[in-house]
């Protein structure tokens, strides 16, 4: 090996299995520059205290919303459902600030670092003042988003989000809405000026809120801008079972089979595809899009269970996302990604593939790190040479995994643990605080100004 900073891992998980002594080097640009098995620690490593593991992409995200969790889990009426909750949550999108939105942000993003992912997909439609109107500089939500990222020090991909209508028959945006409204044109604008902004660690995609807010003029403008640009193009699609029957009412097709029909490729990441049918699963497969599942937002608002063994058994590329900040943690994204599938078919290690992987947990965590660079509009992820130095010293005495056997660490670490899990978690080469005071406290004082004591 060349010169460079030097880690040495006593285990590390690599090729879909636990490698002793792992000597990992990073370049001056903080990606990895070589990953070598089986070498004593040179007395220049750094020698990390625990397992390493690669960290993953948030790839679904909405950072204001973090200033909403927990707060919608009383209900006054007959009935409550996804639907219901979104009115409340345009409640709290109505009034924060820019300011407002920084500290909510930093203070999420921290919590996502301590929750084992190092880069966030911010799934962006919060972008005008409370009246409707653009602020001076049109793009200064998306700063504001960018700063905390900086400060937390996490990886971000902005997604700029087209959102034109309010829904199929709804051409018009509704007041409530007033603070999402762009266009084609805004965002490629958007997205153009975010990424010659050069700012590290940070890049940016575009977005199509559903194809209710996107119409297929809408969808087919921002296409023509993007031609062949490698930047990702993230979508909600088929979360609900309403938005199912109102797609079918106004287009004759399901969501699924109706986005297909826009020419999609590896660029394009589905969030949710909750419902779903076999054959859109492999039209989807076909095309090389990805889906993002985020089982503890869907299970929070109701929205169903997707079809797991569908998705993984046709080979779609698979991430998880935090989405409305009610957990922000990928073992617990993992652990509830199964369990619902367990108490949805009344059977054990639904995700497992005996003969192949039998281990429910890294097949689920493979899946997830295999579809991460494409989901976050990187080259490359993991611990691999090229891929951003990115990765999670596991705590070997944290609740639930002291005394696990190596070969069944992962297993224990998202079947059995109760954080915090992680010693430490690394950016580009560099630790992380997984805990800033400061930051707690801006970010409780933008909550009593929300919300009052």
């Amino acid at each position: 090996m060349s010169e460079g900073a030097l880690f040495h891992a006593p285990w590390a998980w690599l090729d879909g299995r636990w490698q002793a002594d792992v000597l990992l080097q990073v370049g001056p640009d903080g990606h990895w520059r070589d990953v070598r098995v089986g070498l004593p620690a040179p007395e220049a490593a750094t020698r990390l205290s625990g397992p390493v593991l690669p960290s993953l992409v948030d790839a679904h995200s909405h950072a204001f919303q973090r200033a909403f969790a927990g707060l919608a889990e009383q209900r006054a009426r007959d009935s409550d459902d996804f639907w219901s909750w979104r009115e409340r949550m345009y409640g709290v999108a109505l009034r924060i600030t820019p300011d407002q939105l920084r500290a909510i942000a930093a203070q999420l993003y921290t919590e996502l670092l301590a929750g084992g992912y190092t880069q966030v997909c911010e799934f962006h439609y919060l972008h005008h003042r409370e009246d409707g109107q653009p602020y001076d500089d049109e793009l200064a939500m998306s700063w504001a988003l960018a700063e905390a990222a900086r400060e937390a020090g996490i990886g971000l991909t902005l997604l700029p989000v087209l959102y034109a209508h309010a829904g199929f028959n709804e051409p018009a945006l509704r007041d409530t809405q007033r603070r999402f409204r762009t266009d084609a044109d805004w965002v490629w604008r958007a997205c153009q000026r975010i990424n010659a902004a050069g700012l590290p660690l940070i890049s940016a995609g575009v977005a199509l809120h559903s194809l209710r807010a996107a119409y297929d003029d809408d969808i087919h403008q921002l296409q023509r801008h993007l031609g062949t640009s490698a930047v990702p193009i993230h979508i909600h699609v088929a979360e609900q079972q309403q938005e199912v029957k109102d797609c079918l009412a106004a287009t004759g097709e399901r969501p699924l089979a109706a986005l297909a029909k826009h020419g999609l490729d590896a660029r394009w990441q589905l969030v949710h595809a909750t419902h779903s049918t076999r054959t859109e699963i492999d039209r989807i497969a076909s095309s090389g899009a990805g889906v993002v599942i985020c089982p503890g937002t869907e299970a929070n608002l109701g929205d169903g269970l997707a079809d797991l063994e569908g998705w993984l058994a046709a080979g779609v590329p698979m991430t998880v996302g935090s989405d409305s900040q009610v957990t922000r943690g990928w073992v617990e994204e993992l652990r509830w990604m199964e369990y619902g599938q367990r108490l949805g078919l009344q059977r054990r290690n639904v995700a497992a593939a005996p003969g192949r992987q039998p281990s429910t947990a890294a097949r689920l965590y493979e899946a997830c790190v295999k579809g991460s660079a494409r989901a976050a509009g990187l080259e490359a992820w993991g611990l691999v040479p090229g891929a951003r130095a990115d990765f999670l010293v596991l705590d070997l005495e944290a609740c639930g995994l002291a005394g696990v056997p190596t070969s069944a660490l992962l297993d224990g670490l998202i079947f059995a643990s109760q954080g915090p899990t992680w010693h430490q978690v690394f950016v580009a080469g560099q630790p992380r605080a997984l805990r800033d005071a400061a930051r707690l406290q801006r970010y409780a004082e933008v909550m009593r100004d929300c919300w009052g004591a």
